[in-house]
């Protein structure tokens, strides 16, 4: 009884904000996401890949003109390419599939030369690395974009067409369980109405 009730007391903490205010369940996987660097060996189905494809596609964009693009990669001799090129991907391999979130310079607004591509691609990501903490995977951010040794080699392993910028290449896969959120929260970068 004494067991149970100190299980249940520490489960009603967990899920309270430190205002005390109850905690939802997206609030839970925004505390819980980590970059996962560990994984299983595991095979993840693509309907479940598409699945987190598809929140990405959920994000804003700037005037709903969604420029993304989305290479999902399951193939190992493709990760294995992702991962030689990318030096901090390595983790990509043993995660067994990965994502690449790619912009269009055409469909942006602004046009070619703007810069709206990378807010909007950025939202995807994080709405992709929701959505797999959400649902139990693990999912790391490495960049591509803006360092040209990165996003001209991954658009060469990809094949990419010239007007498709890859901005990240997210590795996903079951995890290990050795990585742990972060309590990132600072209080003292927080300003109310003015500096």
């Amino acid at each position: 009884m004494k067991r149970t009730l100190l299980f249940a007391m520490a489960v009603i903490m967990m899920s309270t904000l430190s205002g005390g205010e109850q905690m939802n369940d997206t609030m839970k996987t925004i505390f819980s996401r980590k970059s996962v660097r560990n994984y299983k060996e595991s095979v993840i189905p693509k309907e479940t890949l598409e699945l987190l494809v598809k929140a990405g596609m959920a994000a804003p964009s700037a005037m709903d003109k969604r420029p993304w693009e989305f290479i999902i990669i399951d193939d190992k001799d493709v990760l294995k390419k992702l991962s030689d090129v990318l030096p901090y991907a390595k983790m990509a391999v043993p995660a067994g599939h990965g994502i690449i979130v790619a912009g269009d310079m055409e469909k942006q607004n602004g046009g070619y030369d703007s810069v709206y591509w990378i807010m909007d691609c950025s939202a995807a990501v994080q709405n992709i690395l929701l959505a797999a903490e959400s649902m139990g995977l693990g999912a790391v951010w490495t960049a591509v974009y803006p360092n040209k040794d990165r996003f001209e080699p991954v658009a060469k392993v990809l094949g990419l067409p010239k007007n498709i910028v890859p901005l990240a290449f997210i590795p996903v896969g079951t995890p290990s369980g050795k990585d742990k959120p972060k309590d990132k929260y600072n209080k003292s970068q927080i300003h109310w109405n003015k500096w």
